[in-house]
């Protein structure tokens, strides 16, 4: 990521804010075609047209983050709802970082990140959601997959 393009971005809770990647919109945008279908006509829904729009300007630029503050107040809102139906944390409870390790063996996240996580504005989370899962190597994604599973069952996701 270009540098000027880090120290633009607005600060939340004394962080940066984070950059939405392209996936995740697109996730969104799966979201809000399952939860309001195309009707007769031409017309999408208002929140699927707000994200398709910001996914076009995406993907027209070959760009494949865009920082959140730079999302229209009606594509924020759909992706909100969107990020609404993920699992908040990765926590499986199984904590190594209140064992002295820098990075949580169970869930991937760093010391700073677990002690944070409540702080964190919804970008910031998928973004640490996104490295870890890309990472694959904590617990969660391996060992405990399925106490993950039960984790987002309970919760109805």
């Amino acid at each position: 990521m270009p540098l000027a393009r880090v120290a633009r971005r607005r600060r939340y809770h004394g962080r940066p804010m984070a950059a939405l990647h392209i996936a995740d919109i697109e996730a969104a945008i799966n979201h809000w075609r399952a939860r309001a279908p195309r009707s007769e006509g031409p017309a999408l829904a208002p929140p699927l047209r707000a994200l398709a729009e910001v996914y076009a300007r995406m993907a027209y630029f070959r760009q494949d983050e865009i920082d959140e503050s730079a999302l229209a107040g009606d594509a924020l809102v759909a992706w909100l709802d969107w990020y609404a139906t993920t699992p908040d944390t990765p926590c499986i409870a199984i904590c190594s970082t209140s064992q002295g390790d820098d990075l949580c063996k169970g869930c991937g996240r760093s010391f700073d990140e677990v002690q944070h996580w409540p702080a964190y504005s919804p970008a910031q989370k998928r973004a640490v959601w996104r490295r870890i899962t890309r990472q694959g190597t904590a617990w969660r994604f391996n060992r405990y997959a399925e106490r993950a599973q039960e984790g987002m069952s309970e919760n109805g996701l």
